[in-house]
């Protein structure tokens, strides 16, 4: 997992901006400052479907010089997690008390997922929420 900096803008009268200095072409938005990491990530994984290879991301020193005029203005940057995705599943076995196996097994159940795409949905989420 690498985590790419963002540079936000926002102007009184709009959303808020986000672009990746480091992506051409990758950019979001989002009304609420709670969206902007979601929105980030799925602009993220986006780029990534499109991307022949990936590019590393550059460091907070190199963004923050080649951001140096935004946030003059008054951006700031966000760090925003990408998880690659292989296309490929692997078993893992993994130990946890029964009761919270049973609510996961209910919450899948509700969701019309299976217990592994619930549990990776789950992970995902924290890890992408974690760093906002």
């Amino acid at each position: 997992m690498n985590y790419y900096y963002a540079v936000v803008h926002k102007d009184a009268d709009s959303a808020f901006g986000v672009h990746f200095p480091d992506l051409p072409g990758c950019f979001s938005a989002a009304d609420e400052a709670e969206a902007l990491v979601p929105n980030a990530c799925e602009a993220l994984e986006l780029w990534f479907e499109d991307a022949a290879e990936v590019a590393p991301p550059r460091s907070l020193e190199a963004i923050r010089a080649a951001a140096a005029d935004d946030l003059a203005a008054g951006a700031f940057i966000l760090a925003v997690p990408h998880i690659r995705r292989t296309g490929r599943q692997v078993r893992a076995n993994i130990s946890m008390d029964r009761g919270m196996l049973d609510a996961i097994d209910k919450a899948a159940a509700e969701r019309h997922l299976t217990r592994s795409a619930f549990l990776a949905d789950a992970a995902r989420n924290e890890i992408e929420q974690r760093r906002a």
